[in-house]
C-alpha cells in the first residue's frame, strides 16, 4: 500500500510532490522518491531512511536549483525487495527516459523480468516495478508514444497497480492507469494532479475524478482524458468531497480504525494475491525454503503476542487438520523460560505485525539456538525478524495506524491458513483437487467481509442496547474459541470494560459463577464443528440471566431464535470462519468504544509496537 503523487503544469512540481508526498506518508514509509522532466532529461532522487524517507529526499531534492513543471513521487510501503534506495521508486528504463511509479503487485513480475533480461535489458532492483518500465521502453522503442506503449504493457502484466508513467520524450505528459489500486486525478487551471488518494491533492484541485478498474488516463496541464484499456474515450466520475485534509487522509472515515477496518477485503486480496497458480496450488516462494526441507518438519511452534497469537491459535486447527502435523501454541514471552524440546526437525513460526516485538524475537533467537527452521509472519518488509528468520511471508495489509489491530490480524490469519494448505500440499495429506478447493473458499472471503462490513449500522444499533453494561463474556468452540479471545480482546483495549474471553465448555468449570441478571455473554455461534454444543453452553447462561449476543450465519434461525440479539455472518468453510466471524466483533467493540467516548486510534497504555520484554 504505497503513496503515489503525479503534476503536471505547476509552478513548482518538486514542493508540490514533497508536500504531496508527506500527506501520503501513512501510506507506507520504507523509503521515497521523485522523478522530475527537466530540460535535460528525467531527474530523479531516492532515498531510503524508514520514517525519514521523505525528509531525506527533500533535502538532496534541493540540489536541483531551478522549477519543473511536470514529475511523479512516491513514498513506499515494501512488498517485493527490501526498503533499500535501489529498490525505492521512480523506477527508470535502461535508457534513463522513462519514469514509473506503481502501487500493487504485479503477480507475473518474475517471467517478464527473465524475457527482459535475456533480450538485453539491464535490471537493477529486486521488485516487481521496474519490469513496467522496461516493458514501456520496447513499447516506444517500436514507435508507439508514452500512451500506447503503456497501453501494450497492460496487456502483458498480471495483478493489481495503480501507474503513473513519464517520459522526457514527451513533456509535461503524464499517463496513468488503474486496476483494483485507487487512483484519483485532479484539475485545476492549467494544472492536473494524480494521487493514490484524496489528500495528497485536495488543496490544488477544482475538480477530482475517480479512475476506475481497466481505466487509463492521460493528464496535462488542465486537462485529463480517460480511455479504456481498449482505447475508448470514457467520461471519468466526478468526485464531490467536502473533507479537510486531516479527514481525506481517513478517506472520510471517523478515525483510522474504522477506515483501517473497511479496508480489510482489500487487504486480505493484497495477501492472497500472486499465491495460488492457475492450476490450484499453493506457491510461497518467498518462503525460501525448498520443499524437501519442509516436507522433513515433524512438529510446528507458533509464537505470539495478543491478536497474532489469537491467529496463532486459529493456525493450529489449520495445521493438524491440514497438513497432520502436531502444533503447539505459545505466548512468546513465556516460551523460552519453559525449555521447550525443539530440533532440526521442529519449524518454528514467528507471527508479528511490526517484526519487531521483542517477546516474539527472543522466541526467534531462541529456537535458532537450537537449530530451528525459522518462519517469520510480519506485515513489514526487512523487519527485524523477517531479517533473522529462514523464512518470511508478508500479509500485505498496508500501514496500520490505530493501535487495535484489525487487518493485519485477518490478513495474519490468511497467511497461517496459506502455510497450512502450502504444508499439506507438499506432505500429501490433501489432494490436489482438495487444495484447489479450499483456493477458492479462500477467494470469496474478501467479498464476505465486505458483506459484513455493510451490516455496521445494525452492530452499532446492538453495541448501543447494551452500553450501559460493565461485565461482558465471550465463548465459542473449537475455531470460534480463538475468535472469543479476539473479541474480548479488542474490547478491552478500546472501551475499558471488562471482558473474558473462554472456551465455551470451561464455563462450568467455575466462570459461569459470574454469570448473573445484567451480564452479557457474546457467542461465537456460527455452524462450525461443535455449533451443537455451544447451544448448550448458550442455554446454560441463558438460565442464569445473561442477555446472550449471537454471532450467527445469515438465516439461521434456530440460532436466533435461541439467543437475545444476532450479529450476522455469512457461511463458509469451518476453519476459515474466524475470519469472518470476528469482523463484527470489531465494530461491536468499536461502537461500544465511541458511545463511551474514547479515543479508538489511541486507547490508554498501549502502543503499536512493543519492543520491551
Amino acid at each position: 500500500m504505497c503513496g503515489i503523487a503525479g503534476v503536471t503544469g505547476a509552478s513548482d512540481a518538486l514542493q508540490y510532490l514533497i508536500d504531496s508526498l508527506f500527506r501520503l506518508e501513512y501510506r507506507g514509509y520504507d523509503s521515497a522518491g521523485i522523478a522530475l522532466q527537466t530540460s535535460d532529461g528525467i531527474w530523479r532522487v531516492r532515498a531510503a531512511t524508514g520514517t525519514t524517507s521523505i525528509k531525506s529526499v527533500k533535502k538532496l531534492a534541493d540540489e536541483l536549483g531551478y522549477p519543473v513543471a511536470a514529475g511523479i513521487g512516491h513514498t513506499r510501503w515494501a512488498t517485493h525487495g527490501r526498503p533499500s534506495e535501489d529498490n525505492a521508486h521512480p523506477h527508470l528504463d535502461c535508457s534513463g527516459r522513462i519514469a514509473v511509479v506503481h502501487n500493487g503487485i504485479i503477480e507475473n513480475h518474475v517471467l517478464l523480468s527473465d524475457e527482459l533480461a535475456a533480450e538485453g535489458h539491464e535490471l537493477t532492483s529486486e521488485t516487481d516495478t521496474e519490469v513496467v518500465a522496461h516493458l514501456i521502453e520496447d513499447g516506444m522503442a517500436d514507435g508507439l508514444s508514452l500512451t500506447g506503449a503503456v497501453r501494450r504493457c497492460l496487456e502483458r502484466i498480471r495483478g493489481h497497480y495503480a501507474l503513473v508513467v513519464i517520459s522526457s520524450d514527451e513533456p509535461e505528459l503524464l499517463v496513468a492507469a488503474r486496476s483494483v489500486s485507487p487512483l484519483v486525478a485532479g484539475i485545476s487551471k492549467g494544472m492536473a494532479t494524480l494521487a493514490s488518494d484524496i489528500p495528497a491533492l485536495l488543496s490544488h484541485a477544482t475538480e477530482i475524478f475517480a479512475l476506475e478498474d481497466g481505466q487509463l488516463a492521460e493528464v496535462w496541464p488542465g486537462k485529463l482524458v480517460v480511455s479504456s484499456l481498449a482505447g475508448d474515450t470514457v467520461l471519468p466520475r466526478s468526485l464531490q468531497v467536502n473533507w479537510t485534509l486531516e479527514e481525506a487522509k481517513r478517506e472520510g472515515f471517523e478515525d483510522y480504525m474504522a477506515k483501517e477496518m473497511h479496508e480489510q477485503p482489500r487487504a486480505i486480496s493484497d495477501t492472497l494475491l500472486g499465491r495460488m497458480s492457475p492450476q490450484g496450488r499453493i506457491i510461497l516462494d518467498e518462503t525460501r525454503f525448498d520443499d524437501d526441507e519442509l516436507r522433513e518438519v515433524e512438529k510446528v511452534f507458533v509464537v505470539a503476542c495478543g491478536s497474532s497469537y489469537h491467529a496463532g491459535l486459529v493456525a493450529k486447527y489449520a495445521l493438524e487438520h491440514w497438513a497432520r502435523l502436531p502444533v503447539e501454541i505459545d505466548i512468546a514471552s513465556e516460551f523460552r523460560y519453559r525449555d521447550p524440546v525443539l530440533d532440526s526437525r521442529t519449524l518454528v513460526v514467528g507471527v508479528s505485525q511490526s517484526g519487531e516485538t521483542l517477546d516474539t524475537l527472543m522466541a526467534m533467537r531462541e529456537a535458532a539456538y537450537w537449530n530451528s527452521k525459522l518462519l517469520v509472519i510480519t506485515n513489514v518488509v526487512d523487519s527485524s525478524m523477517a531479517r533473522e528468520a529462514h523464512g518470511v511471508l508478508y500479509t500485505r495489509a498496508g500501514p496500520e495506524i490505530g493501535v487495535a489491530a484489525t487487518k493485519t490480524h485477518l490478513t495474519q490469519m490468511i497467511a497461517l491458513e496459506l502455510l497450512a494448505l502450502y504444508l499439506a500440499q507438499l506432505r500429501g495429506t490433501l489432494y490436489p483437487a482438495e487444495v484447489a478447493a479450499l483456493i477458492e473458499q479462500l477467494n470469496a472471503l474478501p467479498e464476505k467481509v465486505q458483506h459484513v462490513l455493510e451490516e455496521e449500522s445494525a452492530v452499532k444499533e446492538v453495541a448501543l442496547s447494551v452500553a450501559s453494561v460493565r461485565d461482558f463474556f465471550f465463548i465459542g468452540r473449537h475455531v470460534g474459541f480463538p475468535v472469543a479471545l479476539e473479541g474480548a480482546l479488542k474490547l478491552k483495549e478500546i472501551s475499558y470494560l471488562r471482558a473474558e474471553g473462554y472456551p465455551a465448555g470451561e464455563l462450568k468449570h467455575g466462570p459461569i459463577a459470574l454469570i448473573e441478571p445484567g451480564t452479557v455473554v457474546v457467542a461465537v455461534a456460527t455452524r462450525t464443528r461443535l455449533w451443537d454444543k455451544l447451544m448448550a453452553n448458550i442455554a446454560e447462561v441463558k438460565a442464569r440471566g445473561a442477555t446472550v449476543i449471537a454471532v450467527a450465519n445469515y438465516g439461521d434461525q434456530e440460532t436466533a431464535e435461541a439467543v437475545d440479539q444476532v450479529l450476522w455472518v455469512p457461511e463458509t468453510n469451518p476453519l476459515f470462519a474466524p475470519v469472518v466471524d470476528v469482523v463484527p466483533l470489531q465494530l461491536l467493540a468499536y461502537h461500544l468504544a465511541k458511545a463511551h467516548g474514547h479515543d479508538v486510534d489511541h486507547p490508554r497504555n498501549l502502543a503499536k509496537t512493543v519492543t520491551v520484554e
